[in-house]
Order: structure tokens, then sequence, then C-alpha cells
């Protein structure tokens, strides 16, 4: 059953099972209300079980592009394309949210963004391989992101 993110009221429906539940539902709700306030855009997102399409995306470009395994469970996953930009979101258990922004149209911007939420541990999957800088969010606390850019064709 898919779930509107409200981000004026914080939820932790579909991410209870995460150690870091409030955060990465502030996380969520911080997504939400940027794609809100920039697209006018509902976030809207499913469970996992029920996307396994979009899961299997995002894990094909990490795998081809950096030879990425992600350890942890994805709790939910969304897709939706907006102004031309397809994007991927896939957040999981362990509090950790990856999206991939695809311009649909060739040349434009493509690229793979990880965000921790408050309180958890780099993973050691990405732990070596990326610098992560902070950022403050309301809804969020202090979000760590990283990302890099896509190189094939998707």
């Amino acid at each position: 059953m898919s779930y509107v993110v409200d981000f004026a009221t914080v939820s932790e429906v579909g991410l209870e099972s995460s150690p870091v539940a409030a955060a990465l539902a502030g996380l969520r709700a911080n997504e939400a209300r940027y794609f809100q306030n920039k697209y006018d855009h509902v976030f809207t997102v499913s469970p996992a079980s029920q996307v396994p399409e979009i899961i299997e995306r995002v894990h094909r470009i990490l795998q081809d592009e950096r030879s990425l395994t992600i350890e942890s469970r994805p709790l939910e996953a969304t897709r939706f394309e907006v102004e031309g930009i397809d994007m991927s979101y896939v957040f999981y258990e362990s509090g950790l949210s990856i999206n991939v922004m695809y311009t649909i149209e060739d040349g434009g911007k493509r690229a793979v963004g990880f965000k921790l939420s408050d309180g958890m541990d780099v993973p050691a999957e990405l732990e070596s391989r990326f610098k992560f800088a902070r950022q403050k969010s309301k809804l969020a606390g202090t979000i760590r992101g990283s990302y890099f850019v896509i190189k094939s064709v998707y």
C-alpha cells in the first residue's frame, strides 16, 4: 500500500524496523518537502516488496557504475518523473537513503546520491569510497550526503 509522505506531520510509518526510524522519517519528510516546494509533486512511497523493479534498477546502477552492493534491507521506494527528470528513491533499514536522478534528455544531469540519517554510521560498503558533507535540516537534523555522476546509459 502506497503512503503519501506528510512533511507537516512527520511519521515513522513503514520505517518502524529501522534503529534510526525517527531520523529516517525526518529525512524522508525532508525529501517530500523539497519536491512539493520545487515541483509541486506529492512524494509517495511504497513498501519495497511491492516495487522490486525500482530496487533492482537502483541496485543495478550501483553495481554497474561502482561495483557497490548495499548490505541493508530496503524498506520503501518510489519512482517518478518531474520536469524531464526520472527520480528513484530507496529508503533502507540502516537509515540510508539512495536516490537516482536521471535526466531523460541526452546531456542532462545524471547522478546517484547517498544521504545518511542522523545517528547512523556510514555503511561499511560506502565508508572508504565516499566523503560525506553535512547539512542541517529542520525535519531531519544533520544529514550527511555524497554522490557520484552516472556515466552509462540506463
